[in-house]
């Protein structure tokens, strides 16, 4: 896409272009960090701000693991794949985003138009598992996103032992681990190049 396109798309969101820019066009995946801190009212703030994104039945799945301190962070390190650990070393913070799947016990509080939602899944561990993956993923997105609001830069990584870090950190629970965020503000000095993005013609289709 050309830029004088981008600049004529621009035009027609409702945000403005520095939070276009801010949210999509110049974010990108953190790989290194400088040393200032992120604190715990930015998390606040960022999650006050997510968690009115959609969910299916207002499920809200998503469960986060900050992993502040050197003896967590240490425990999580050797269950990341090798590239991995560095980046997370050095983070200033990480969260581990879980799904809980067992996130039907919260249905009558949250999804109160439907009194029986609760019980349209208390049967079914493998249909409350797949939804609650597929809605913490959603939630995910969105908390990178809270992430770039915040003025922060996120790295997202799949790339680490899931049974590992289940037991390391959620054994017992119902929460299945998805996701490792390293959170803080980017140093660009390992920040690969952009790579390509699809045009819309070779994903949009219209019947």
């Amino acid at each position: 896409m050309t830029a004088a396109a981008t600049d004529q798309f621009a035009d027609l969101l409702a945000l403005d272009r520095a939070a276009q820019d801010l949210l999509f066009r110049e974010a990108r995946t953190a790989n290194a960090f400088t040393d200032e801190p992120v604190t715990e009212e930015q998390v606040r703030a960022i999650y006050d701000l997510v968690r009115w994104a959609p969910t299916s039945m207002n499920m809200q799945p998503l469960r986060l693991l900050l992993v502040r301190s050197d003896e967590a962070r240490k425990r999580l390190l050797p269950h990341l794949s090798e590239g991995n650990r560095a980046k997370t070393a050095s983070a200033p913070l990480v969260a581990v985003l879980a799904a809980d799947v067992d996130f039907h016990e919260n249905l009558p509080r949250v999804f109160p138009h439907k009194p029986d939602a609760r019980d349209a899944f208390a049967g079914s561990v493998a249909a409350r598992r797949r939804n609650a993956h597929l809605n913490a993923t959603l939630q995910v997105a969105y908390f990178i996103l809270g992430v770039r609001a915040a003025g922060l830069d996120a790295g997202p990584m799949t790339g680490f032992d899931v049974e590992g870090v289940h037991q390391e950190f959620f054994a017992g629970t119902s929460l299945e681990p998805l996701v490792v965020v390293n959170i803080g503000h980017i140093d660009h000095s390992a920040t690969f190049p952009r790579s390509p993005r699809l045009d819309y013609d070779e994903v949009v289709r219209e019947v």
